[in-house]
């Protein structure tokens, strides 16, 4: 993951994303460069617009956050309902 946050922050500081950047921003964290790592990323970022994916990525990430809330209420709701069942099946052992 570090890999990608180096090739965002080189991105949004205007530099070039290439091997030889990207291996240095990673450098300067402390981590471990793996080479076949950087190649691949910078393989796979060849001819990609990344301002147009990152604003594409917002858009898409919104909804999916609006509806999270709506979601957690159901969750503990079916949670509740099979102890109540159990606690019912209990009682009608000992009349």
């Amino acid at each position: 993951m570090e890999y990608v946050y180096a090739a965002l922050l080189l991105h949004k500081l205007g530099q070039e994303v290439s091997e030889d950047s990207l291996t240095k921003v990673i450098t300067a964290t402390g981590a471990e460069v793996d080479a076949s790592k950087v190649k691949v990323l910078i393989t796979s970022l060849a001819g990609v617009d990344i301002d147009d994916k990152l604003a594409n990525a917002s858009i898409a990430a919104a909804p999916a956050a609006a509806s999270a809330p709506t979601e957690a209420p159901k969750e503990e709701k079916k949670k509740e309902e099979p102890k109540a069942d159990a606690a019912a099946g209990l009682a009608s052992l000992f009349g």
